[in-house]
């Protein structure tokens, strides 16, 4: 009897591992005859020259490959151009399935491909696959060391892997090669988290000047610099560059949010629930609704505020579920969810997410600082301590790291410490979220 069950038992898992595998193979011929076209846009980007230009780009090099399959040049420029189209309209997703399906084209004839290699590394990004990505990276320098793009990619990597004296390596080599926009924005961000804010803005600032006026990548940049100047506490300086950003590229979501967080400082609700929601409805980003969400509870309308933040969840838990049923990698987004599940005060879900992401990214001060931040929230300050020590190892200033870090300290019983940092904060005059603030000014009276 013992036999029999021992031999359907191995007979079950045998048939099951079969099942998976057909199942995966099944997956991949589909993807590999997946067919990607250019979605529409929406909101204002669709009524720009520029939408016009990239439809009839892509138009053109998706002729020229049905004309001849195997133009390299084509698919490399159709694989970037889907890149290019991911960043303007948010919808990483699918985007990033139609460039990685391109660059895989290449790399099944040529696994050496070198151009094909650095823009699967940058893919690999996107869809936040870090470790995946250096993985890739180092072999296109492998091929090529002298490259200061895939160089940039190895800086992304290092950073998001928590490797940060491997990055300002790579950032160097990058440099030598070719000093652009692209490596002075690293140079800003690495400054910027081992806290040398005035740098980190020199930096940006020859970012900006190196871009060219109108194009999504400069647009960013300066958006970029003008958040470092919230940081700083700078609000003139913030505003301005985000009205010039809006200048040269009218209707940019990132400069509608900045502009909208200067509405916030100056308690104009309404104005910054109209910029945000026009900035939400150009590109799919979560960081825009949630913004708005925030903005609903301080005008009183917790309501319609708690809607928009279950229906963040809520929406990228389908997301999740659906994208593992068309793609064999996906995008992980465990950290964004812990952030959305504490919005909906879901502590233990939040945590699972959090963990989930620390346990791919231990050394990542962004991540120790999520994990550190949900165990603060379930009120398990022992917890966050060790977490948050790895957090700001690089000696960040970054304001709500630092107004986090003293209410955790407080609460952990370290006063000096906690009475330190958030006078520093609130003293700075840093542009932070009016419930951290709030909780942080109670915290110092107090101690």
């Amino acid at each position: 009897m013992k036999k029999n069950i021992y031999f359907i038992s191995v007979a079950v898992f045998i048939a099951a591992v079969v099942f998976i595998f057909f199942r995966y193979q099944a997956k991949e011929k589909n993807k590999e005859e997946k067919v990607f076209y250019l979605l529409e846009r929406s909101g204002s980007t669709a009524a720009t020259d520029e939408w016009k230009q990239v439809r009839a780009q892509a138009n053109t090099l998706v002729q020229k490959l049905q004309d001849n399959p195997d133009d390299e040049a084509a698919k490399i420029a159709l694989a970037t151009l889907y890149i290019r189209e991911a960043r303007v309209t948010g919808n990483y997703i699918y985007y990033d399935q139609a460039a990685m399906k391109c660059v895989n084209d290449l790399l099944k004839r040529n696994a050496n491909n070198f151009e094909a290699l650095s823009l699967k590394a940058m893919i690999f990004l996107s869809e936040h696959h870090f470790s995946e990505a250096l993985v890739t990276a180092k072999k296109a320098v492998s091929i090529n060391p002298y490259n200061a793009f895939v160089y940039g990619t190895m800086v992304d990597g290092y950073v998001e892997m928590g490797d940060y004296k491997a990055a300002v390596g790579s950032l160097e080599k990058m440099i030598s090669i070719r000093p652009d926009m692209r490596s002075y924005a690293r140079v800003s961000y690495l400054r910027e988290i081992h806290g040398d804010y005035p740098g980190a803005i020199e930096a940006m600032k020859l970012a900006v000047d190196a871009g060219a006026p109108g194009d999504e990548s400069t647009a960013w940049t300066r958006v970029q610099l003008g958040y470092l100047f919230e940081k700083s506490g700078d609000m003139k300086s913030a505003e301005m560059n985000y009205i010039l950003a809006l200048e040269e590229r009218p209707a940019y979501a990132y400069a509608l949010a900045g502009m909208a967080r200067m509405a916030v400082i100056q308690k104009k609700y309404d104005d910054a629930i109209a910029l945000y929601r026009q900035a939400d409805s150009t590109i799919h980003d979560y960081s825009l609704k949630e913004a708005l969400s925030d903005v609903y509870l301080l005008k009183g309308e917790k309501e319609k505020a708690d809607e928009i933040a279950r229906g963040i969840v809520s929406d990228m838990i389908n997301t999740t579920k659906k994208e593992a049923m068309e793609d064999s990698t996906g995008h992980y987004s465990d950290r964004e969810l812990a952030y959305a599940y504490l919005k909906v005060q879901d502590t233990d879900k939040a945590l699972d997410y959090a963990l989930a992401e620390y346990n791919r990214r231990p050394e990542n001060i962004d991540v120790n600082e999520t994990v550190a931040w949900v165990y603060y929230s379930k009120g398990e300050y022992a917890k966050a301590l060790p977490h948050l020590k790895v957090a700001m190892k690089t000696n960040s200033r970054n304001p709500t790291l630092l107004c986090r870090a003293g209410l955790i300290y407080s609460k952990s019983g370290d006063r000096s410490t906690a009475k330190s940092l958030l006078q520093q904060v609130l003293a700075g005059n840093a542009n932070i979220s009016n419930d951290l603030k709030s909780e942080g000014e109670k915290a110092l009276q107090n101690l």
